[in-house]
């Protein structure tokens, strides 16, 4: 009877273990963050990289997932960001110059960003990288992957909020998964994680 009783728990501390070690590859949230609840959020965006299949897919499905949560009164998707930029020269210069900076010396420009805030009428912006989004092969299967990073940027003060990076494997034989639901699948999984 003991015995039994050792087997089972040394069973679910296993199991306890391997929960614990799932969740996304990696988030951090700002110690600097009080009484954090913002009323509206843009979705710059996002950098495909690389990944040519992702243009004006990814960012799609990030503005459905933070709609879909239902979070936030407002959300300033993509198009609305990208429609703004192309009628004015000078929206476009001041977020390709903010995210350059981000890009280029990991400095979130306060005056940028409040000024994004102001054009957009958003108290935070999400900008998102992706990762990998192709269909490969990982020691001889082939897989799908998916992976994305995203920041959360206070607009007011530039300040960034959150940081989070994942990405999903999912191998297959015959028939690809489609890498658009894998992308939500992690969209979701990370959203969860943000501060709201």
């Amino acid at each position: 009877m003991r015995v039994n009783t050792v087997k089972a728990l040394a069973l679910m501390c296993v199991i306890m273990m391997l929960a614990a070690c799932g969740g996304i590859r990696y988030s951090r949230v700002s110690d600097d963050i009080k009484d954090f609840h913002p009323a509206s959020i843009g979705v710059l965006p996002v950098d495909e990289g690389a990944y040519v299949e992702a243009t004006d897919v990814a960012d799609g499905i990030i503005a459905g997932v933070l709609q879909e949560k239902a979070w936030f009164p407002t959300v300033v998707p993509p198009d609305k960001i990208r429609a703004e930029m192309i009628a004015r020269s000078d929206v476009q210069d001041m977020i390709v110059s903010y995210l350059d900076k981000l890009d280029k010396l990991n400095f979130s420009d306060p005056e940028l960003s409040k000024k994004i805030g102001i054009v957009y009428g958003i108290d935070v912006f999400l900008v998102a990288g992706v990762d990998s989004w192709t269909y490969t092969t990982a020691e001889g299967d082939k897989v799908a992957r998916v992976g994305l990073s995203m920041i959360l940027v206070q607009a007011e003060t530039g300040m960034i909020v959150w940081r989070a990076g994942h990405h999903t494997i999912k191998d297959y034989w015959f028939i690809k998964p489609d890498l658009q639901d894998l992308a939500r699948t992690v969209v979701g999984e990370m959203l969860d994680e943000m501060p709201h």
